[in-house]
């Protein structure tokens, strides 16, 4: 059995046992009934006449498209399910009375859909919660569909550009964060810059002795830091800082090809449901202007008038056609808009995980970096301690002694 297609209830389908071969009976989600011929698709609200040659009810309804939801056709959108069917817009030829007054399509896309983006939706209070992606995630594929009111409740934003948002917010992230690196590596920079300037410095160059050995070797590890100091900012430009804006520059890349991909078809969506609208409303003048001039030929009957009519009617129908193409193109654009809109915040995910990722591993090799610079700078000072563990004070006086002597005191001989 089809979806929304139910048994009639007993007792009413007393007129006729059975209904005409290719016609089945469904009921609209009001509960009203309807009637769908299978092979020509053809819709009516009035129960078909069960003999050949005995037309339906004046006041029946007849078209060549299939159930529509929201009005629309919604072949292959997963966001219309068969439950929602009702009826077309499309006017029979030969039909006189106006459809706006019959089909619940206007009332229900009112009261049980909700538009969003310039696509037409089932109404969340209708419809039970859609089938996540990734049920076990927080995944921008599942809740970023609908709007969102902007902090100053001035209008709305649309998900995906609160994606587009998030991507442009994590880009700006790492360009500062780039710039904080660069900032470190010009303080490494100056820092080893004024290290060696000061080892160059001649204070103290005179003295002597072991403590002068250890002074010597203060100087020395002055410009040994200095020469860690320097490797530990190129280091960083070439294993940070340069990374980093490498990924941001084709971080940039593709995010600007998933916005431009995105709102292209939003605005093909857009057209296209313009040109729905349009050809609705041109069908609704053609079918008032049908009803108008049958009237008039059943007030007063003329040749001119039978003319009128038959032009009409090509009028009414062309605007059906039209409709019908208008719908099929809207159709198109709505799906391929879906299934590019799954596709794209799935890109947007993994662009993200992947910066993230990105970035926590550069940090890493940051700590890395900095957890070898104090490594080696405790290496410089190592020479120095030792050194300074042999300053004698006895022994410098001994070689000082040595060295600048003036002559030896001999006893004096006395005479008493």
């Amino acid at each position: 059995m089809k979806p929304g297609m139910v048994p009639p209830p007993p007792g009413e389908e007393s007129q006729t046992v059975i209904l005409p071969p290719g016609w089945q009976s469904y009921l609209s989600p009001q509960g009203r009934r309807y009637y769908v011929n299978t092979t020509t698709n053809e819709t009516t609200w009035e129960r078909p006449s069960s003999s050949p040659g005995i037309p339906a009810s004046p006041g029946s309804h007849r078209s060549s498209l299939p159930p529509t939801v929201n009005g629309y056709h919604a072949s292959g959108t997963p966001a219309h399910p068969p439950e929602t069917a009702h009826m077309s817009v499309r006017k029979s030829t030969g039909d006189s009375q106006n459809l706006g007054s019959s089909s619940p399509s206007k009332k229900q896309s009112k009261e049980n859909t909700i538009t969003i983006n310039c696509v037409t939706f089932p109404h969340p209070d209708t419809m039970p919660e859609q089938q996540l992606l990734k049920p076990t995630e927080w995944s921008y594929c599942d809740y970023f569909w609908a709007d969102k009111k902007d902090p100053q409740g001035n209008g709305t934003v649309a998900g995906f550009e609160l994606l587009l948002q998030k991507q442009l917010k994590g880009k700006q992230m790492q360009k500062e964060m780039s710039e904080f690196i660069r900032e470190r590596i010009k303080i490494e920079e100056d820092y080893a810059k004024n290290l060696a300037k000061l080892s160059q410095n001649s204070l103290a160059s005179q003295e002597e002795g072991s403590l002068g050995e250890a002074w010597a070797q203060v100087k020395k590890s002055l410009a040994d830091e200095a020469e860690v100091h320097l490797k530990f900012s190129a280091k960083l430009h070439s294993e940070v800082e340069k990374p980093l804006m490498n990924f941001r520059e084709n971080f940039k890349k593709d995010m600007k090809k998933c916005d431009h991909h995105i709102a292209d078809l939003r605005k093909q969506l857009a057209s296209r449901y313009a040109s729905v609208e349009k050809a609705r409303k041109a069908l609704t003048e053609r079918q008032r202007d049908l009803e108008m001039k049958t009237q008039q030929l059943e007030i007063k009957l003329s040749n001119k008038t039978e003319e009128d009519i038959k032009k009409a009617r090509r009028k009414s129908t062309q605007a059906g056609d039209d409709l019908m193409r208008c719908v099929d193109l809207y159709n198109q654009a709505q799906s391929k808009w879906f299934e590019e809109m799954v596709t794209t915040t799935l890109e947007l995910e993994r662009l993200e995980v992947e910066r993230v990722e990105m970035i926590r591993q550069h940090l890493c090799q940051y700590t890395q970096l900095r957890h070898e610079t104090d490594m080696f700078n405790q290496s410089t000072v190592e020479p120095v301690d030792q050194l300074l563990r042999k300053v004698d004070p006895a022994k410098d006086r001994e070689l000082w002694v040595r060295e600048h002597k003036t002559g030896s005191i001999r006893p004096v001989d006395m005479e008493i």
